[in-house]
């Protein structure tokens, strides 16, 4: 397998080499190519049946070329030779008619890696590739079937899904650097419905996704917590009115801190789009939190050697102690608020800042104990609707989740809103659980705002 994997390495990098070649000789000052292939496999069943079975492979090129100041990025799927060639001289003309930008051009060359020292992150698992149609149905119906026998009360489902993908990246650039990456990703989802008072419909959900196909939890795990999460919503109501404690479970916690991360790219930055602007060394969250953009994390979701401008991959500390010690930027982003790349670079057809593995490092205190040291409050487990401003900070979102007395959860909680300025939201968080949880890119532990307005009912005061 790692030979086949090889000679695609080797094919991939030889179309790069020839694509900025060309580009070069029609006259383009800079080149830099992204050459893709890979494959995908998804299976869904509902109620036993399969629903969808989708099988793909794909490929891909794309391309950014500058001719002095000026840049253009295209991309093609055609990998033929007359594709290629039409795709190189439209690169080529979209960067003679564009405008000049003063801060365009390609990262220090001094600061590219050497792709021969380069950590390998273990992100490929060749067992995800062997996974055929027959075998993602089977382990689809058994995280459905799971779920639906655990409990009668639950009585329909929005199905079981298993899905797989990986493939092999390369990138040239004209400055000389070049080099492959390769990797995988298997999830498993069930979503079972039960049926409650007034004929509503209760819709649970859980997954799992890892790089490697022996670190996903069984079929039948996923599909009894979907189980289990669906049934503790059954009798759902609302919740009173006014300023009480809020607790946000990691998968509601991820949510938040990814409206977090979009504000701390350096793009947000210079078109001061970000509340954030101007507050590096300032505080802007309570002392407890650190968060950390860390892309060599192993097996990690986010993981890369190198970024998408060939810098060597690093760990960056984003806010520590509370603190906003840096923003993420790629070498543009970095130019324009006069500062160096932080190795955050991502490419597809152009190049911009992007995180990671984003990760709120986890507190010492378990999310059992966080509940018990709430006197009354509401927990959520899930949000609804998009309530958020980058620059102001304003933030208001529909939620769902429990209601908490002494402690304890009360009752299933719905048609709450709850809503905070992200500044005071920060710095509110008076709980950090311990439970990291790295099932995807941004990872929040469980996290308690000591203050928030939450919007009820009436009935529920």
């Amino acid at each position: 397998m790692s030979q086949v994997l090889d000679t695609e390495s080797d094919r991939l990098l030889a179309i790069g080499d020839d694509i900025v070649r060309r580009a070069i000789a029609g006259g383009a000052t800079v080149a830099e190519c992204t050459v893709r292939s890979g494959s995908e496999l998804s299976a869904k069943v509902r109620l036993g049946e399969v629903e969808l079975i989708e099988e793909a492979s794909h490929s891909g090129v794309a391309l950014r070329v500058m001719r002095g100041k000026r840049v253009a990025s295209t991309s093609t799927c055609d990998m033929s030779e007359s594709g290629i060639a039409r795709f190189v001289a439209d690169a080529l003309e979209l960067a003679e008619l564009s405008q000049e930008d003063p801060f365009a051009g390609p990262v220090d060359p001094s600061l590219l890696c050497d792709p021969r020292s380069l950590p390998s992150l273990d992100l490929h698992d060749p067992a995800c590739e062997r996974i055929d149609a027959a075998d993602a149905i089977a382990r689809a119906r058994r995280g459905e079937k799971a779920a639906l026998s655990s409990d009668p009360r639950l009585t329909n489902s929005e199905g079981g899904s298993f899905s797989r993908t990986e493939g092999v990246s390369a990138m040239v650039l004209s400055s000389g650097f070049r080099s492959t990456t390769r990797g995988s990703y298997a999830s498993l989802s069930v979503v079972p419905v039960a049926d409650d008072a007034n004929d509503k419909k209760r819709r649970g959900f859980y997954y799992d996704a890892r790089r490697h196909l022996s670190d996903l939890m069984s079929p039948e795990a996923i599909g009894e917590e979907a189980a289990r999460r669906t049934l503790r919503k059954l009798g759902a109501r609302s919740v009173p009115t006014g300023e009480f404690p809020v607790i946000f479970d990691p998968d509601a916690a991820r949510s938040i801190l990814g409206l977090f991360a979009g504000c701390i790219l350096g793009g947000s930055i210079w078109r001061r789009g970000s509340y954030l602007c101007d507050k590096e060394g300032q505080s802007v969250a309570a002392s407890a939190i650190s968060i950390v953009d860390d892309p060599l994390m192993m097996r990690g979701p986010g993981s890369r050697a190198f970024d998408g401008e060939g810098v060597a991959s690093r760990r960056n500390v984003v806010v520590e102690n509370g603190v906003l010690r840096t923003y993420l930027c790629d070498s543009y982003s970095a130019r324009k608020l006069g500062r160096s790349t932080t190795a955050n670079a991502s490419r597809g057809g152009g190049v911009g800042a992007s995180t990671t593995n984003f990760i709120l490092e986890a507190g010492k205190e378990s999310a059992e104990s966080i509940l018990k040291g709430t006197a009354r409050g509401l927990y959520v487990t899930e949000m609804m609707g998009f309530g958020f401003n980058a620059v102001t900070g304003d933030f208001s979102r529909g939620a769902a989740g429990f209601w908490i007395e002494n402690g304890e959860f009360a009752y299933p909680a719905s048609e709450a809103t709850i809503s905070l300025n992200f500044r005071d939201l920060w710095d509110r968080v008076d709980a950090i659980g311990s439970d990291l949880d790295l099932r995807s890119s941004v990872a929040c532990p469980t996290l308690r705002i000591g203050r928030m307005t939450v919007a009820g009912s009436a009935e529920g005061s």
